[in-house]
């Protein structure tokens, strides 16, 4: 279940978080653009990935947009959101990655794309993640590999200012609180179904 935050200090912070959001959809258009990357007719499908998100404040702005849709469509997302866990525990509990569609995905588009996450929104492009253990590098998803193959000048997106303003954001909705915020570690699906009985 996701902690309670007062709303004088959850609604200026989603509203960084969607202007972060702008920047961060900027940020992969250009760097899509400088490597040739479309997801247009794709047959590579990354909502089947098992991404796993990390912040509460990303699960907030989620449970936002969930709690704005109209009550049927929110209904067959929660529906989906707990076959979803179902199904990812039996492929978790023979150690396979699942590899199954994201709950809000209608017809190959995002039911709920104002409201995607940091990784659905930067996945896909060459990039970098600066850190106290150094360089983590993401070569980008298969047809951006295929497409940068060879080519020593691909340009990388680097995402560690993007990430640590999102980090900047989580201890700001933390506020006061003694310590560090909580780890979260949580596909989408599980976000959505948490406390679904009050969006």
């Amino acid at each position: 279940m996701i902690p309670s935050f007062p709303a004088s200090r959850t609604r200026p912070v989603l509203a960084k978080l969607s202007r972060l959001y702008e920047e961060m959809d900027a940020t992969y258009e250009n760097a899509a653009r400088a490597v040739g990357l479309s997801c247009a007719g794709c047959t590579d499908n990354c909502c089947v990935s098992y991404f796993q998100h990390h912040t509460h404040v990303e699960w907030l702005y989620l449970r936002q947009g969930l709690a704005e849709l109209p009550a049927e469509r929110r209904e067959t997302y929660l529906a989906r959101a707990r076959n979803y866990l179902v199904a990812a525990e039996e492929c978790l509990s023979r150690g396979e990655v699942p590899r199954l569609m994201c709950p809000v995905n209608d017809d190959g588009l995002c039911g709920m794309h104002a409201h995607r996450l940091m990784i659905c929104r930067l996945h896909g492009v060459p990039n970098v993640l600066i850190g106290r253990d150094g360089i983590r590098e993401f070569p980008g998803c298969g047809p951006c590999q295929r497409l940068t193959a060879g080519r020593l000048d691909a340009p990388v997106m680097d995402r560690t200012p993007l990430l640590r303003r999102l980090a900047t954001l989580e201890m700001e909705l933390w506020g006061h609180r003694p310590g560090r915020p909580p780890k979260v570690d949580l596909p989408l699906a599980a976000m959505l179904a948490a406390g679904d009985e009050n969006p």
